[in-house]
């Protein structure tokens, strides 16, 4: 029997475990919630690992980002500009073309159906925007 290889990086869901656990505080219970949330609106939804840890949400495309800071986990939408976001969830990177962000901070929760919706916008918005290139 062949020993596993431990240079080989882990699966990208056992290293946002990983992650979690290491935050050991409200953040990481913060991002396991915006994580499940994650998971429960788009049961389809791949999690990766990229840029030397940042947990990625993707199906047809990158949806969400998670990252934690000091004060502040972010989620960050590679395509938010282009989303509806009719419960105002998206609090930074209002300025740019693109990313839209929402910042958690310690003691804020975030509305549970108002992300849900988001995240399925943003699947649908994907899902679109691979069509119309197949389409080319």
């Amino acid at each position: 029997m062949e020993k596993p290889d431990s240079s080989q990086p882990s699966p990208a869901s056992e290293l946002i475990d990983q992650k979690i656990a290491e935050l050991g505080d409200w953040r990481g219970a913060t991002l396991s919630r915006m994580r499940m949330l994650i998971k429960q609106a788009a049961p389809g939804i791949v999690e990766e690992w990229k840029w030397m840890g940042t947990p990625v949400w993707s199906q047809d495309g990158i949806i969400c980002t998670g990252e934690s800071y000091k004060s502040v986990v972010k989620l960050t939408f590679l395509k938010g500009a282009l989303l509806e976001d009719p419960s105002k969830l998206f609090n930074a990177s209002l300025e740019g073309n693109a990313r839209r962000a929402i910042d958690i901070h310690e003691g804020e929760e975030v509305d549970a159906e108002a992300f849900k919706a988001l995240i399925r916008a943003a699947v649908t918005l994907n899902a679109l925007k691979k069509k119309e290139k197949r389409a080319k």
